[in-house]
C-alpha cells in the first residue's frame, strides 16, 4: 500500500514547515490529489490517521480537493478530461494522450496555530 509511504511524506513536510515557522499545531490539512494519482483517499487517511499520532498534526482534519485528470491529444491539438491514464480523447478518439494534469498529490495548505 503506497498510501503509507504517501502519509510519511506529508508527516515530513508538516515537521519541516513547524521547525521553519515554529508553530505548534496543525488543526487541517489540505490535499490535492488529482484523479490519475492513484492515491486511494480512504487508505491514505487511516495511514495519515497512524503516522501523525504523537506529532503537531495529530487529530487534524484532512480535507481532500479533487484535481482532474487532464491529457493533450495530439491528433486534435487539445486539452482533454482524462478520467483514465490509456483512455482514448473523448473528442476524436485517438489513443496516445499525453497526461498534463491530475497526476499528483501535493500538501496545499495547513491550518496551524
Amino acid at each position: 500500500m503506497h498510501e503509507m509511504s504517501l502519509a510519511e511524506n506529508v508527516r515530513e513536510i508538516i515537521e519541516d514547515a513547524a521547525a521553519a515557522q515554529g508553530f505548534r499545531r496543525v488543526r487541517r490539512i489540505v490535499l490535492e490529489i488529482g484523479e490519475l494519482a492513484a492515491v486511494e483517499t480512504a487508505a491514505l487517511q487511516f495511514c495519515l490517521d497512524v503516522v501523525l499520532e504523537g506529532s503537531v498534526a495529530a487529530g487534524a482534519r484532512l480535507e481532500c480537493v479533487a484535481v482532474p485528470g487532464e491529457g493533450w491529444c495530439a491528433a486534435c491539438a487539445r486539452t482533454v478530461a482524462l478520467h483514465e491514464r490509456y483512455d482514448p480523447c473523448p473528442l476524436c478518439g485517438a489513443y496516445g494522450l499525453t497526461v498534463c494534469g491530475g497526476e499528483r498529490m501535493r500538501v496545499s495548505a495547513l491550518e496551524v496555530e
